[in-house]
């Protein structure tokens, strides 16, 4: 048979310090009460140490409509509160039986606690999970091929949620139940073969203790623990990481993102992915993590691609955008929107965040904001060049180069490539002999659209 572990403190001595940890001595509590071994271990037990602690507790149980004997097991709850001298609220719930009952339940359930909480006022609802739901949270999970992240099994906190059991096993909410004279409630549905946690709780679990010759449900709740503590801090490097790697109108540097360690370039990635709506899983993060590696592309879910090319690694869509129509520009006041841009011919300069270039008096109306064209040369601080070749220097994806306005005089001079390259004059050349109060503001997509640092 398993050894035993070494002699643990009393469930009333770790509740004490779980709440204490939590930050709620003299705060207060609402306890989630099934009428279960764990559940009632909690009620008890905090009843124990809650003048200690200076704690307001009270208690909430549900009835889910899914049984005739819930009726009469809320009700045994609302005794035992009473007894302890607690206040308790019960709820009835109504589910209807069916497929996805036992999510359904606990969703509910826990949306109707946070409304009950918030109405009572209180600082934290409490669960009675306890080492042996972590433990076994960690097996299915690890079975179903989980990462870090994952395994961090069940969370101690969570907002205003916490599970002071969580370092407490089933042998001790036992022990502490049958010295205190306490039955409780047995659901049916922990012994249902069907559930795959039964099956890990009766069959898995007990094995793994049998083959190790002694009980390993606490070395998986500890290890649970420090994935935990690991992946907190891996999700903060990895927010550093993607702060420092994103690049203005989306995507990533991928220079900077293959010199990440694997496990941060996994997190950014996966980020990335989820951004844009897309299934995150381990194949698909191994595709992406090869195509960042070759400087290529790959296919995703939707047919989307990761494009890992010139230098920005930015998932796209199976049909490209259109490029927008052209935008003409008659004269002083004229307006109008190019894709997600916006332009207007107006006076003095051009507000903050808004770009803008001055018009000259012999400025040869009308004004074109177009896409770009086969052949299309731009004056430059160093001669003329290829707007292909500039929107490459910029570093603009492939596939929002038809998106990029290009401004045109009606003598077919192009003058301005908004957010990519400043025009002539900002450079210290003048192109207008005679000064005119009129400018061409152009107000660039908002930081999700875009492409390129404003100029």
């Amino acid at each position: 048979m398993p050894r035993e572990s070494p002699e643990r403190p009393p469930l009333p001595a770790l509740l004490a310090r779980a709440y204490a940890d939590h930050g709620l001595a003299a705060r207060s509590v609402l306890l989630a009460v099934s009428g279960g071994a764990d559940s009632t271990a909690l009620l008890a037990g905090t009843a124990r140490v809650r003048d200690s602690l200076r704690l307001r507790v009270e208690v909430a149980t549900f009835d889910h409509g899914l049984r005739a004997e819930a009726a009469e097991e809320v009700a045994a709850v609302a005794r035992l509160s009473a007894r302890l001298g607690l206040a308790c609220h019960v709820r009835k719930l109504a589910l209807s039986p069916g497929p996805g009952v036992e999510a359904r339940a606990r969703e509910a359930r826990y949306a109707t606690l946070e409304v009950l909480r918030k109405e009572r006022d209180l600082d934290a609802v409490a669960t009675g999970h306890t080492m042996n739901d972590q433990a076994e949270t960690l097996l299915m999970r690890l079975a179903r091929g989980t990462a870090l992240r994952g395994a961090r099994g069940i969370h101690a906190e969570a907002a205003t949620l916490i599970r002071p059991l969580l370092a407490c096993s089933r042998a001790d909410v036992l022990a502490f139940l049958r010295a205190e004279g306490l039955d409780f409630v047995r659901d049916p549905m922990n012994a249902d073969p069907a559930l795959f946690r039964t099956r890990v709780r009766t069959g898995a679990l007990p094995a793994l203790d049998e083959a190790a010759g002694f009980s390993t449900v606490e070395h998986l709740a500890n290890f649970a623990r420090l994935a935990a503590e690991d992946e907190a801090l891996l999700a903060r490097l990895a927010d550093a990481s993607w702060e420092r790697l994103s690049l203005p109108g989306g995507g990533l540097d991928a220079v900077g993102l293959r010199a990440l360690e694997p496990p941060l370039q996994r997190r950014v990635l996966a980020r990335l992915l989820g951004m844009a709506g897309l299934r995150v899983d381990h194949a698909t993060l191994e595709r992406g993590l090869d195509a960042v590696r070759r400087g290529a592309s790959t296919a995703l879910s939707g047919g989307a691609r990761l494009k890992a090319t010139g230098g920005r690694v930015r998932c796209v869509g199976r049909h490209p955008e259109a490029p927008p129509g052209a935008l003409m520009l008659g004269g002083p006041g004229a307006a109008g929107d190019f894709g997600a841009w916006h332009f207007q011919v107006a006076e003095g300069s051009s507000p903050p965040g808004v770009l803008g270039i001055a018009l000259g008096k012999e400025t040869a109306w009308p004004l074109t904001v177009r896409s770009r064209e086969p052949g299309d040369r731009i004056r430059t601080h160093s001669g003329h060049r290829k707007v292909q070749d500039v929107l490459v220097d910029a570093r603009v994806p492939s596939e929002a180069r038809d998106a990029q306005p290009v401004l045109v005089d009606a003598r077919g001079g192009l003058l301005w490539l908004p957010g990519v390259l400043a025009p002539p004059a900002a450079l210290g050349e003048d192109v207008h002999e005679v000064a005119s109060r009129q400018s061409l503001w152009a107000t660039p997509p908002g930081p999700s659209e875009r492409k390129t640092p404003p100029l």
